[in-house]
């Protein structure tokens, strides 16, 4: 299986971008999906996860409001549109497979995992 985030940039505060991430090789469609990010010197951080039909989304409090994610399943895609964003928003954004129909909000519950994509929002 295979993951590819793109979308990431370098954006003002309160700004708006759209993550997304194409799942290869198998299925996604009964298995929760997540994005996951990184700070330098950080540890990777929930950011918000998905069920396998798009009824269920979990969300950071430090998002909540703000990032909406949704998928595809007919294109094996998952998406996290973020707006009004800030500047404590800037890390490497992931996205991940999980291993159930359920959102979850641990590292642990994710089989796989893409390549990352920049964030940067400047102040």
């Amino acid at each position: 299986v295979q993951l590819q985030a793109s979308g990431g940039g370098l954006v003002q505060a309160g700004g708006s971008l759209r993550l997304s991430c194409a799942a290869s090789g198998r299925s996604t469609s009964r298995l929760n999906m997540g994005w996951f990010r990184q700070a330098p010197g950080k540890e990777r951080e929930f950011v918000s996860a998905i069920g396998w039909s798009g009824g269920l989304t979990y969300y950071a409090d430090s998002v909540k409001g703000r990032f909406t994610i949704s998928r595809d399943n007919a294109k094996n895609s998952v998406y996290l549109q973020m707006n009004s964003l800030k500047p404590e928003d800037t890390a490497v954004y992931y996205c991940a497979l999980g291993r159930s129909p359920y959102g979850s909000r641990l590292v642990d519950g994710y089989d796989y995992w893409g390549q990352g994509t920049q964030v940067t929002v400047s102040s």
